[in-house]
């Protein structure tokens, strides 16, 4: 008997080659540059209709091939790499989509939309995933404070980076399409068995002593490690130029400790998150007291998000 289990959301992430590389188109006997919607629409057609998909295209790509036994995490910084992520129904987790584009008329942003997006009085917010698009056009950098600050709150772990673009077609309810403005896709996990811990890898990390010291202090968060998922959202300045030519340093470091959770994420133009360690009761043990600053360059963000122990 055949068990199938239907993806309720789907995030995937690719890299721009993959996205919009050439293929040879016949009649014209040279090659076209596949547009990325197209590609999307047909990624998408796979995928059951009630899905929620988010897509993203990157820079490079952290990935660990699930068909591989050794499942060892690559990080893939040049060349065509994607995966996708489908998260099925899990009793007691919630996994909403959001999109939030910049409105050019208005300055200030409406905050009631936090609400429809679960990102707001929803006292089993535990993880809120973020991701900036279009951060190069004027006011992005303002508009994704004007998202990160009011979710800045130490019971919630948030984690993200600043993406190439976004190709997802089934989050988006609005007109404005993404090729005109800038801002903020991302997914928000809710529920009380969901825990999750995040540290920030700085400029100083730069060595295989000090990235493990990191993980190291990820892995003392305790959390558990069945059923649970890592995040790596990078700078393209770190990898092997910032590691003076040690390739998958990074994800090497996060497998010795942490061998049987798979690691998935990408190379940005930005990172958001800190360290930021949630202990099981959900209390947050405070790595210093001042507001966070979320909005990074040059460095990596670490994030484990246990979905709860399966029945």
């Amino acid at each position: 008997q055949e068990v199938r289990v239907l993806p309720q959301t789907v995030l995937y992430i690719a890299d721009a080659e993959t996205f919009s590389g050439h293929e040879e188109c016949h009649e014209q006997k040279k090659a076209r540059k596949r547009n990325s919607k197209e590609t999307a629409v047909a990624l998408e057609k796979l995928l059951p209709k009630r899905c929620q998909v988010l897509g993203l295209v990157t820079p490079g790509i952290v990935v660990t091939p699930m068909g591989s036994s050794s499942n060892q995490p690559q990080e893939i910084e040049e060349g065509e790499a994607g995966f996708a992520l489908l998260f099925p129904k899990i009793d007691g987790v919630k996994i909403q989509t959001f999109h939030f584009s910049k409105d050019s008329k208005n300055r200030v942003f409406d905050e009631s939309k936090f609400a429809e997006a679960g990102l707001k009085n929803n006292p089993d917010l535990r993880v809120v995933l973020l991701f900036g698009y279009n951060s190069w056009k004027s006011g992005a950098t303002r508009f994704l404070h004007q998202i990160v600050n009011p979710l800045n709150e130490k019971s919630i772990i948030l984690a993200g980076g600043q993406v190439e673009s976004f190709t997802s077609l089934t989050s988006e309810n609005n007109t404005a399409q993404p090729g005109d403005a800038c801002g903020v896709v991302g997914l928000a996990f809710s529920g009380p068995q969901i825990q999750s811990a995040t540290v920030l890898l700085d400029q100083d990390v730069a060595d295989e002593r000090t990235a493990e010291a990191a993980m190291q202090r990820l892995k003392a968060a305790n959390i558990p490690e069945c059923n649970t998922i890592g995040f790596m959202f990078a700078c393209i300045g770190r990898g092997y130029r910032h590691y003076k030519t040690k390739r998958n340093m990074e994800a090497d470091a996060f497998r010795k400790f942490f061998p049987s959770v798979p690691l998935f994420g990408f190379f940005g133009h930005g990172e958001i998150g800190c360290d930021r360690i949630v202990t099981g009761n959900f209390v947050l043990r405070e790595c210093n007291d001042i507001k966070d600053d979320l909005l990074h360059g040059y460095t990596t963000v670490m994030t484990l998000i246990h979905l709860g122990s399966t029945k």
